[in-house]
């Protein structure tokens, strides 16, 4: 249930989230440089771990984010960590889909 809602979330907020049958929520990057930004910046100026997972684990120019969240993590978390993901999305000059 919280992974669904995660990426209910994401999606709104014009996020590109993969597609997944697990508690692990996917969010797509495509630059193994961008995604390292986007974890370290999560981590520096929000206290956020996040994974980023590049080639050889995944192919290259799929590389992505792996969100894991827990039950753990209510509605207020969620809501602001996808907050904080979307400020540094945009910092590291990836644009968000317009929301739908």
């Amino acid at each position: 249930e919280r992974a669904a809602r995660l990426k209910l979330l994401l999606g709104a907020a014009g996020l590109p989230v993969m597609p997944s049958e697990t508690h692990i929520v996917p969010v797509l990057v495509g630059c193994p440089v961008r995604a390292k930004q986007i974890t370290d910046l999560l981590m520096s100026e929000h206290g956020i771990y996040v994974q980023p997972i590049n080639y050889p684990t995944v192919p290259r120019g799929t590389e992505r984010l792996r969100i894991t969240p827990t039950p753990f993590h209510d509605d207020i978390l969620m809501v602001r960590f996808v907050e904080a993901l979307c400020r540094v999305w945009q910092k590291v000059g990836l644009r968000l889909k317009d929301a739908a």
